[in-house]
This record gives C-alpha cells, structure tokens and sequence, in this order.
C-alpha cells in the first residue's frame, strides 16, 4: 500500500515548509550581520562624501601608509597564525594522542573553549600586567634571573608584544579546530605500518602528516583570518602606535583627525576580499580533509 506521502503531497510539503522554518533565524541572522553590511561597504567604497561614484578610495588604498598597514597586518596574522598552528597542533598531539592522564584532554578543551574567545580590551590589560614595562613578569625576571626584556628591545607594544598576545587565543582556537583531524588518525594505520617494519617518524612522514596537512592548512587559514580581523585587543594594546589596517580603519570612521568613512569603507572591503579568501580556502580544504579521512 502507497505511504501517505505518495497518495498526497502535503505531508511532505508541510515538513519542508517546517525545515526551512527552522532554519529561518540563520538566513536572517546572516542578511542583518554579514550579506546587508558587505553590501554597504561595496556600495561605499565607490562613493564620495556627497555620494557620488567614484574610484578614488580605491586608488588612494595604494597609498604608501595604506599599504604599511595592510604589510604590517598580514605579517602579524601570518606569524600568530603559524606559531598558533605549530603550537596548537603539539598542545592537541600531546593531549589526545601522547599518552596522558584522560583528565587533561577535557580539561584542555573547556580552557581552549574559554581562552579562545578572551580578547579585547580585557585581554590587552592581562598581558600589560603581565608582560609591560611594571608587569609582573617583566619584574619577576628582572630581580631573579637579572634578565630585562626591555633592555633587549622587547616592548609589549610592538609587532612581537601583538603577535605574542594574538596567540592567547590562536593556540586554544587551534587546539578545538585540529582536535577532531587528530582522531580521525585511525590505529590501523599506525599498526600496518609497523607490520611492514616502519618507524614512528616513517609513519608521520608517509601516513599521518599526509592525511593530516590539509586540515593544518585550512586550521592556519582561519587563524590568519582570525588574526587579520582582530581590532579590540590591537586597539586597546597599542593605540595607534602601530600602524595596521584595523586600527587605521576605526580611525578613518570613527576618528576627529583621519576621518574619512568612505575610505574606511574601502579599507573594510579590502579586509572582507583577504578574509574571505582565506576562509574559502578553509572550507575547500576541510572538504578535502574530510575525504580524506572518510
């Protein structure tokens, strides 16, 4: 006998209709936060102050301070994003697969849960109090071990002080982000490699970092793009000592002396193509990674 779907429509219907209800909150969130506001921004960096068109803030991105500022970005997103990486992918190995007591790995995923979302202006006062000129630290090591870190040209307000503080959050962001690729690493694998007389480093070499370098890839992409959008804590730590995009860009908008929001537009939509090519390259290789573990 036909199920009921077969001899009429609406059951199916109806739970379609129910499916796209549900996922309804998403399709607004998305228009309201992301589709309408990078709309606005391309419609505003091709505009003037008066609104008409014009390719000015487009050609003014070209500008020498302009174009420091996006270096000096992309150098400090690129360097927290492969220290992060690096760092995150043996804090992970170590928790999930060296052996360890089991209370560490949750006990690592519920820090780097929290840790992975502590930033701004609370995270900016931490390594200030912890790693500034009076910082506790810095003073620590200067009256046990003799060693001032800025005697050494060391300052928490420059590219090395940012990157450091970037990697507060891009270490746990990678422990959660590579922690599911690390399990996907099956035993099996291991023990038939070590059937046919193969090594642990011959292991990593041929079977292990193989599988595994796609979704590292794709972990360091989103960690750069992490990094490159990073404004709070950049803003709060440094002021506008350091010259990057982020802090020009607040300043183009919201400042008394740079203001100019059509450029700050067009800044914006210059961070949106960066950003988004490094997460289209995420997603692309976390697809691949996933066939590859499947």
């Amino acid at each position: 006998m036909p199920a009921p779907s077969a001899l009429s429509g609406k059951p199916a219907r109806r739970a379609d209709w129910l499916s796209w209800l549900g996922v309804a909150p998403f399709f607004l969130f998305a228009l309201l936060f992301l589709i309408l506001p990078a709309c606005t921004l391309a419609l505003g960096a091709f505009q003037d102050a008066d609104g008409r068109f014009t390719l000015g803030n487009i050609v003014r991105l070209f500008e020498p301070n302009i174009l420091s500022a996006y270096r000096i970005s992309l150098q400090i997103s690129a360097a927290s994003a492969l220290l992060g990486s690096l760092l995150g992918f043996l804090l992970a190995l170590s928790a999930i697969r060296g052996g360890l007591p089991a209370w560490i790995r949750p006990t690592l995923a519920t820090f780097s849960g929290v840790a992975s979302n502590f930033a701004g202006i609370p995270l900016a006062f931490a390594f200030l109090a912890t790693l500034g000129r009076m910082g506790l630290v810095t003073m620590l090591l200067r009256k046990y071990l003799d060693l001032d870190l800025y005697a050494g040209g060391f300052s928490i307000l420059s590219f090395a002080g940012l990157t450091l503080t970037y990697l507060y959050f891009q270490i746990p962001l990678m422990v959660l982000i590579i922690a599911p690729a690390i399990d996907g690493l099956k035993d099996e694998w291991r023990e038939a490699c070590e059937s046919l007389g193969g090594s642990g480093f011959a292991y990593w070499r041929h079977v292990a970092l193989p599988v595994l370098w796609p979704s590292l890839l794709g972990s360091a992409l989103l960690l750069f793009a992490n990094a490159f959008g990073a404004v709070a804590t950049a803003y709060a730590l440094t002021g506008s000592s350091l010259n990057i995009v982020t802090i020009l860009l607040y300043a183009q908008i919201h400042g008394d002396v740079l203001h100019d929001q059509n450029l700050g537009y067009a800044l914006a939509l210059g961070m949106v193509l960066i950003t988004g090519l490094a997460n289209a390259g995420y997603i692309w290789l976390s697809s691949r990674a996933q066939r590859s573990q499947a």
